[in-house]
């Protein structure tokens, strides 16, 4: 029989799912798709990355249960290994925007059996300074809001929590950061607000702000913006979130394969899939590496070229 392992995070979300109880439940499931299955409950920060970077090189699929930092927990383990496995993700977290964008629901048992009986395909991985990022990363404006807003609150009040905190971002002053980028021979340097890099159909529960996205054509999304005043901002937000980025004064939009950035200061803090990072040094690449993943079959003719 095929192995598999079940990583689970069970502080992702609103809903607590008990280790036993899922034991039980996806046991059935996976003996009937041939896997023997080992379970593991994610314990503390970053215990993800170490399970899958401990596991045997004989397991088949390795599933992820929790929000996008979950995942991307997990694929910064399949990077540091020698063999990489492969790899899904079953979405319990709070905005949950990949699961949504692979097409899985809320049900675990039935995202599970979308699962086993969907493809495996090749994705473009991002990954900034060599660490992988699963679907987001940038810096500034409402970049602080995934880690600035509190579990506590996510748990009582899931996405709502995310919206109480962009409401206090709105009226904070703007910072600007001096740097240049690198990007399709192109070079340019200023004052910028916003900077967001994306591989994705969908970002903080917007669906399609980059039109076409494709998860296999060796390209990435990237964002800057230069706008300093609040009002303006505004204004760019009702845009975006209708989906009409070409309209978006102050905003420089391109696809690509590789950016590189300078700063001026070493002092660099990123959002990476949610997460506070903070950078070394005052340069930051980030280009495309590749991982193999399970999705689902309901929306890969819309997401892959292949």
């Amino acid at each position: 029989m095929k192995k598999c392992a079940v990583i689970y995070n069970s502080h992702s979300g609103r809903k607590k799912y008990s280790l036993e109880k899922l034991e039980i439940d996806f046991n059935q499931i996976l003996t009937e798709y041939g896997y023997t299955t080992a379970f593991y409950k994610s314990k503390y920060k970053g215990a993800v990355t170490d399970i899958v970077r401990s596991l045997d090189d004989d397991f088949d699929l390795v599933i992820s249960m929790g929000g996008d930092g979950t995942f991307s927990e997990a694929m910064k383990g399949i990077f540091d290994r020698k063999k990489k496995l492969v790899l899904a993700h079953i979405p319990t977290g709070t905005t949950n925007d990949i699961g949504k964008m692979y097409g899985y629901g809320k049900n675990m048992k039935d995202n599970l059996n979308l699962l086993l009986s969907g493809e495996e395909k090749e994705v473009d991985i991002c990954t900034i300074n060599g660490t992988p990022f699963v679907y987001v990363a940038g810096f500034g404006r409402f970049l602080n809001i995934p880690y600035d807003t509190s579990r506590k609150k996510k748990k009582i009040f899931g996405y709502l929590a995310y919206l109480g905190q962009g409401a206090k971002e709105i009226i904070r002053k703007v910072k600007m950061y001096d740097l240049s980028y690198e990007v399709n021979g192109e070079k340019k340097e200023g004052q910028f607000s916003v900077a967001l890099i994306t591989n994705s159909t969908r970002v903080a529960g917007l669906n399609n702000i980059f039109n076409d996205i494709k998860l296999d054509d060796g390209l990435f999304e990237v964002l800057l913006c230069d706008l300093k005043k609040k009002k303006q901002f505004a204004k760019s937000i009702l845009l975006l979130a209708s989906n009409d980025i070409s309209n978006v004064p102050g905003v420089y939009y391109y696809k690509t394969d590789k950016i590189i950035f300078h700063f001026d200061s070493y002092k660099n803090v990123w959002d990476i899939d949610g997460e506070k990072i903070k950078t070394k040094g005052k340069d930051v690449e980030i280009k495309i590496e590749k991982a193999r993943i399970m999705v689902p079959s309901a929306n890969i003719s819309t997401l892959f070229v292949k």
